[in-house]
């Protein structure tokens, strides 16, 4: 008797509409109407941004849940994975901008101390292995609340500490290690994103992404000049590193005090979840997310999905939101095939309303494509 063909499902979220955990199920609900016995496995995953520690947690890994202040203070919690003594902490759980009371932005005063807050936590729990995941950041800090909430003392002229927030930054003068928590030093920290901005310039955290969390051009300026000061006070050799950018600035401060290492997030994830053991003897790895484009091609999780996917010999198709590629790019990809939902819906807001039903009819598609009904 032949075996019942094996899917693995590893999609990112569809930003805006369903988590990752949530595609995978309303593919497989699809799958599951037209060849009832696939046995599906549902992996979902992220390339460090939001939704990095859900997918942790979907593979079996233990959820912590501590108390730790969002971005402008308020009192707040958050959650992170935990196996054995690797943790995987996101930033956006603790410190992004949906932790903002109202969705007020403060570009100026947010900071990151309740990441710092988080990673103490571990540490303490005995966790010597921590990934970051950088993404979804309300704060251009420069990661000096991460590392303040860690014993980094600052000081400013006076020799007071300068305060919360990127703003802040502009006061600081000197800073002192020596409070710093004492695990520090026999931890490894990885920071998982999807970026490669430096630090400062036109391609920095403050001109790139100080915007998108409400900073007026003129704000834009006084955290470009405060981050060029803290820099200038860490080390501004750092500041230049492939993702020091990340999340305003964060991936410098861990860069250049907690001896961090840069890498792609999907990378990451998919070596801690071992997933060329996952997708072994699959018969077709299905993966998505909103949207399909060029900028996905830079690193984004479809395309890291798919290159471990093929390194396994096994296809993957694309289900995602949109494209914006051609059949050719999404071929040259590596894709064997590519389901979008604005076929089946143009309408881009219906499309985000519905994407769930219409996700289910993407993997009956998927079923009826690769898998003739018996």
């Amino acid at each position: 008797m032949t075996p019942a063909p094996r899917v693995v499902l590893a999609p990112d979220k569809f930003k805006g509409s369903l988590t990752a955990p949530e595609v995978a199920a309303a593919l497989a609900a699809g799958i599951t109407r037209v060849r009832p016995d696939i046995d599906i496995r549902r992996v979902p995953v992220a390339d460090g941004g939001d939704g990095m520690v859900d997918a942790f947690i979907a593979a079996g890994w233990q959820r912590v849940v501590v108390p730790a202040p969002g971005p402008t203070g308020a009192a707040s919690t958050a959650v992170y994975a935990v196996q054995g003594t690797t943790a995987v902490i996101e930033l956006a759980a603790a410190v992004g901008l949906a932790k903002l009371p109202g969705g007020r932005p403060d570009p100026l005063g947010a900071s990151t101390f309740g990441l710092g807050v988080v990673i103490a936590h571990a540490l303490d729990q005995g966790a010597r292995e921590i990934v970051l995941g950088l993404g979804g950041s309300a704060s251009t800090d420069g990661g000096a609340g991460l590392l303040r909430a860690l014993g980094l003392r600052l000081r400013d002229a006076a020799g007071e500490d300068p305060g919360e927030g990127g703003a802040a930054l502009a006061r600081v003068v000197s800073v002192d290690r020596s409070g710093l928590h004492p695990a520090v030093a026999e931890t490894r920290f990885t920071l998982a994103c999807d970026v490669d901005n430096p630090l400062l310039g036109p391609a920095g955290a403050a001109a790139v992404f100080a915007p998108q969390k409400g900073a007026t051009a003129a704000q834009v300026a006084v955290l470009e000049a405060a981050l060029s000061n803290w820099a200038a006070v860490l080390g501004r050799g750092y500041a230049e590193v492939r993702g020091a950018g990340a999340a305003g600035g964060t991936g410098f401060g861990a860069l250049a005090v907690l001896g961090a290492q840069v890498r792609s997030g999907i990378e990451v994830l998919l070596e801690l979840l071992e997933f060329p053991n996952l997708v072994s003897g699959a018969t077709l790895v299905v993966t998505g997310e909103g949207s399909l484009d060029h900028q996905s091609l830079r690193g984004k999780a479809p395309v890291g999905v798919g290159a471990a996917a093929r390194a396994a010999g096994v296809p993957v198709v694309a289900a995602v939101g949109r494209t914006l590629l051609s059949p050719g790019e999404i071929r040259a990809a590596g894709f064997t095939g590519c389901f979008t939902l604005s076929a089946l819906e143009p309408d881009p807001a219906r499309s985000i309303a519905g994407a769930a039903d219409l996700l289910t009819e993407v993997g009956e598609q998927i079923a009826r494509t690769y898998f003739a009904s018996r």
